[in-house]
């Protein structure tokens, strides 16, 4: 994307939906960049800023897979608010390890996890209305959303995440080196 982003400070916001918050890590595993970065853009909802909601940004960073009704609920919120939506990391990209319970039925999970696991004795599947609703699969965020990006890895390196935001910044074609792509 060779658009007019390079003058101005971008607005760029993050979240983590259902994983293991491992890509945010390698976010902030840029160690020392992390200062050229907040000179170069504006953070809005992120870890760095402890904002809740997310405002019109330029550039949505969103982790993990879609699972419950709350993951859609702040996807479409990133997707409607965000020029740009990049999905990070392996959940986000194909549904990682939490898609790992697609092979089951829902109820099978939930019976095995609150009722038949070793040391529950009357237990009780939970069912408040602070908690969000399971979906009956886990999803990609692709499958519920328009994506502009992908940034495979579990998690993409922080060596990754740097190049795709400078280049990004710079107006620059999105290219990595084999070695921040290629995964043993």
């Amino acid at each position: 994307m060779n658009d007019a982003v390079t003058s101005e400070k971008l607005k760029v916001a993050t979240a983590a939906l259902c994983g293991c918050f491992g890509c945010h890590m390698s976010l902030l595993d840029i160690d020392e960049r992390i200062l050229q970065l907040v000179e170069l853009v504006e953070f809005d909802r992120t870890p760095i800023t402890d904002i809740k909601e997310v405002g019109p940004c330029d550039v949505g960073l969103i982790e993990g897979a879609v699972a419950n009704n709350e993951n859609v609920e702040v996807l479409r919120e990133f997707r409607n608010n965000c020029k740009i939506l990049v999905a990070v990391g392996a959940c986000a990209v194909n549904g990682g390890v939490p898609s790992m319970r697609n092979h089951y039925e829902l109820e099978e999970c939930l019976e095995e996890v609150y009722l038949d696991g070793v040391g529950l004795d009357n237990a009780l599947i939970p069912d408040d209305p602070e908690i969000p609703m399971l979906l009956d699969k886990v999803h990609p965020i692709h499958e519920v959303v328009k994506i502009d990006y992908f940034l495979p890895g579990c998690p993409p390196s922080a060596d990754t995440i740097w190049t795709f935001l400078t280049e990004l910044l710079e107006g620059k074609p999105i290219s990595f080196p084999y070695s921040l792509i290629h995964y043993d």
